[in-house]
């Protein structure tokens, strides 16, 4: 019995000591946000006014769990990224008792199956594409969904790994992004596309121009397929690459040959392009520098701008062409990006490949240059509508990022990334097991090829690419839906 009452004494005198601590905590907090003066709600009320900024923070979490419906978030709703990550696990991605999706929404594509499609056996089957038949080294791209820009640097060491180990798996392409090429990625025999971005990372001489010398050191690895000159990106155009100094560390200045732990920012071009002459002169040089397929990835204004390119094109003759054009909608994208740029500047995608893929095919050069469409393109059906649109080939960075497990904390501009993927902080990065991740990877990027193809089987065409716009109608603010074709007729008549 004294034991006992030996006990609830001590309870209670540690009850009593919680409770004045609690009482001088909150005190404490009264008397600094009474006296502050940066802050309103807490200086009329201390200690409360503090959930505000707490609730603020959560309010996203909140809403991805319990708040928002299945198709009602942004960037990616949770049915985008559920069927990438039902994807990865390679057990099928059915589902039951109808579609949860709006089709009455305006701007919905709906595709147009054929009355008396192939049959099962003559399914529509990928086949490889041609990129830069004039260069010393074309590239024979056996895919068309691949793997989009993203820098070792923004992304981590195993994510790096993850995709080239992933992307040698399922037989695609892997862009380094503008961050340089890294040995993680050449962690396994996958095909890469080397990004020169504006601040040349990687093929720069000590004073930032282009290395004749280092591009052809990078082109002699055998896996290096084609160059991509970055002029712009969806998440910011004018606007050159952004890497906080926190993730910048030895390695990464290393490979990019920039100060530790300084922010390295590109610059918003290239300073030797100043027109679409010197545009085509670089692309021919470095593809005559490294015997190998060059092109460059922009976003686009205004297509007007853009029709005294191919015009030029055609007066200097169709070897001048670049071997591919990289379109990137405005929609934005993984890097950091100041709010404006990602919000407001930009052709969204869908209407920017339509215009480009016409001034393409119009000047003659559809056999010439082939179209890459990227931007927030994560599920069969938006590879599928790109192909209608024009597309030859379809490049995702965030579906990607999904396979790795990404869960949108929308913390990719910081160091702090919750999955591993974004973050250079080796404690998490341990929840990222490259061993695990590469073959959702894998598993990710065969699921999107092979619904692709059942939506181009099913609409009665016999490989993806022989999608027209006349076989996807768009939703009207009606209700009502239009052929594709009718609402921007492409230049070719269809076949």
């Amino acid at each position: 019995m004294e034991f006992v009452l030996d006990a609830l004494l001590v309870l209670a005198l540690l009850f009593i000591l919680a409770l004045g601590a609690a009482v001088l905590i909150v005190a404490a907090l009264f008397l600094i946000d009474r006296t502050q003066t940066g802050d309103a709600i807490r200086r009329n009320y201390p200690v409360i006014g503090r959930f505000r900024h707490l609730f603020t923070s959560l309010g996203e979490f909140f809403r991805q769990y319990f708040f928002a419906m299945d198709r009602e978030e942004m960037p990616f709703n949770r049915a985008q990224r559920d069927w990438v990550y039902h994807s990865t696990k390679s057990k099928g991605n059915t589902i039951a008792f109808g579609s949860t999706r709006n089709l009455g929404v305006p701007g919905t594509p709906i595709f147009v199956n054929a009355v008396f499609p192939p049959l099962d056996d003559q399914f529509a089957a990928t086949q490889p594409m041609l990129i830069g038949p004039t260069a010393a080294i074309p590239f024979n791209a056996k895919s068309i969904f691949n793997i989009s820009g993203m820098s070792y640097g923004a992304i981590s060491r195993p994510a790096v790994e993850a995709l080239s180990r992933g992307a040698a798996e399922a037989g695609i392409w892997l862009n380094t992004g503008e961050g340089g090429l890294s040995p993680y990625h050449l962690t396994a025999a996958c095909d890469i596309v080397y990004q020169i971005g504006t601040a040349k990372y990687g093929v720069r001489d000590e004073h930032g121009n282009l290395s004749d010398e280092k591009l052809r050191k990078v082109a002699e690895n055998p896996q290096v397929k084609m160059f991509e000159l970055k002029l712009a990106q969806g998440a910011k155009p004018g606007k050159g690459g952004i890497l906080p100094g926190e993730k910048v560390n030895a390695e990464i200045a290393e490979i990019r040959g920039i100060p530790v732990g300084k922010d390295s920012v590109s610059p918003n071009r290239h300073q030797e392009i100043d027109d679409f002459g010197d545009l085509l002169d670089m692309v021919g040089h470095i593809r005559e520098v490294t015997g190998k397929p060059c092109g460059f990835k922009t976003v686009i204004g205004s297509s007007d701008a853009w029709e005294a390119f191919f015009q030029l094109i055609n007066s200097r003759g169709s070897d001048s062409a670049p071997d591919f054009i990289t379109i990137d909608g405005g929609e934005g994208g993984t890097g950091a990006a100041p709010m404006p740029l990602m919000d407001l500047v930009g052709m969204p995608l869908r209407e920017a490949l339509m215009r480009m893929v016409d001034l393409r095919d119009r000047h003659g050069l559809k056999d010439r240059i082939r179209i890459v469409a990227s931007g927030k393109l994560v599920n069969p059906g938006d590879v599928a509508m790109a192909l209608c649109a024009g597309a030859d080939f379809v490049t995702s960075a965030r579906g990607f990022m999904f396979s790795l497990g990404c869960i949108q904390a929308l913390k990719c501009n910081r160091n702090t990334c919750p999955t591993g993927i974004t973050t250079h902080d080796p404690y998490l990065q341990r929840g990222l097991v490259v061993e695990d991740k590469y073959r959702k990877v894998a598993n990710y990027a065969r699921s999107i090829i092979n619904e692709v193809e059942t939506i181009a089987h099913s609409v009665g065409v016999a490989e993806p690419r022989l999608m027209r716009r006349r076989h996807v109608r768009i939703v009207q603010a009606d209700g009502t839906s239009l052929p594709l074709n009718k609402i921007r007729p492409s230049f070719n008549a269809p076949p």
